[in-house]
């Protein structure tokens, strides 16, 4: 990307909001999905520097059209507020789930050079994503894992979010099924149980979940580790079953839960 052309792309993330609902109209919207489609490709990539909140500062290659909020600092903000509240200098996180890694690396600046955060990623384009974003943020002590997290440690199959739907690829997940192809886009990955990753790098203090459904096997993966060193857990909630589940699950260990904005369960065990 040229240099006038990284300009462009950063000012369609400082400027564009206010005209994303004239594409809507009749006349005016087609000519603006035109125009932007063709100064701002629907595959860019930029850098820039996250604007404002605990994460100000950090590295992102964002895509302008989906990297608003990332880049202002206000993605998700609940997740950010707990992270800022219970994450501390030297403890180890897992992020399941991490995505291009804005909350990795917000845990990483967290926790400092005495912690260590393990980013699990499945998809392999934004694994990479995700690299490029670590080594942007030098010294972020940051392990990157290209595996998705599930119930036990064998390869699974990954069903990757459609671009035209999710151009960041966000919605991907496992599926059950045996045969690859059976889903769209849909790939063979390396999984992981967080019992067998505990077994070789040490427990975590915090879990941040966020795995598009996949949420109760991950933590039929964990039972050995939440019953003999249970860590803090924030995890992100899809579909009311999942969520019943998953609350009695924490309640017969002993947890606490909360709701933390809509979708998002807290669930801290007493110390």
């Amino acid at each position: 990307m040229s240099f006038s052309e990284g300009r462009l792309s950063r000012a369609f993330l400082r400027f564009a909001a206010p005209f994303t609902k004239l594409r809507h109209f009749p006349v005016i919207g087609p000519g603006l999905r035109w125009a932007s489609e063709k100064l701002i490709p629907r595959d860019t990539l930029t850098w820039v520097q996250v604007q404002h909140g605990p994460a100000q500062g950090i590295w992102l290659h964002l895509n302008p059209r989906t990297g608003r909020d990332y880049f202002n600092g206000d993605v998700e903000p609940e997740v950010q507020a707990v992270l800022r509240k219970y994450l501390q200098p030297g403890m180890t996180v897992f992020d399941i789930g991490s995505n291009i890694g804005f909350f990795s690396l917000l845990a990483a600046r967290l926790v400092g050079v005495t912690g260590r955060v393990t980013a699990f990623e499945a998809d392999p384009e934004i694994a990479q994503r995700l690299r490029e974003n670590v080594a942007r943020n030098q010294g972020a002590p940051i392990v990157i894992e290209e595996k998705a997290v599930w119930s036990s440690s064998s390869p699974v199959y990954f069903a990757r979010a459609d671009v035209e739907v999710s151009p960041d690829r966000g919605l991907g997940h496992v599926i059950n099924t045996s045969a690859e192809g059976s889903a769209p886009d849909t790939i063979r990955v390396e999984a992981v149980s967080v019992d067998e990753y505990v077994c070789k790098s040490g427990p975590p203090g915090f879990i941040k979940c966020d795995v598009e459904g996949a949420e109760v096997e991950v933590f039929r993966g964990a039972e050995k580790l939440l019953n003999e060193k249970p860590p803090q857990i924030l995890c992100e909630m899809h579909g009311q079953e999942n969520r019943q589940t998953l609350l009695k699950v924490f309640a017969n260990l002993g947890y606490r839960s909360e709701p933390c904005g809509k979708n998002h369960i807290l669930a801290q065990y007493p110390k």
